[in-house]
């Protein structure tokens, strides 16, 4: 081999390198959810009260404690049934938030069961 395809091998191997190296990504926080068994709806991040977000993208992971609530995420180009009325369990989605207020709440129970936070 020649020092020029010596150079270009090595050259091509450090590219490859810092490619592979450079496109992994961070896995998204989680934010935790909880409706019911009572007439409670909240949101969590790291066991505190959510009020403030980056943008970016995050993990939503839904207890739903009560057949009689659902769980909904209203915002800036995003309107999710995280969970149903019927059902009951843990539900998870991997949504991006925007910049912006986000409203969640209980829709047969919207007056009384609902929250908000907004995204900076």
């Amino acid at each position: 081999m020649t020092r020029k395809m010596i150079a270009a091998v090595a050259s091509a191997a450090v590219a490859v390198a810092l490619t592979a190296g450079g496109t992994a990504t961070a896995a998204p926080k989680t934010v935790v959810g909880k409706v019911g068994p009572g007439h409670t709806i909240t949101l969590s991040i790291g066991g505190k009260k959510v009020r403030t977000l980056k943008a970016g993208v995050y993990r939503f992971v839904i207890s739903d404690l009560s057949a009689e609530h659902d769980f909904r995420l209203v915002g800036p180009r995003t309107s999710k049934v995280l969970t149903g009325v019927a059902f009951t369990g843990k539900k998870t989605a991997v949504l991006t938030l925007k910049k912006g207020t986000y409203r969640f709440f209980c829709a047969p129970h919207a007056d009384d069961m609902h929250g908000g936070f907004t995204v900076a």
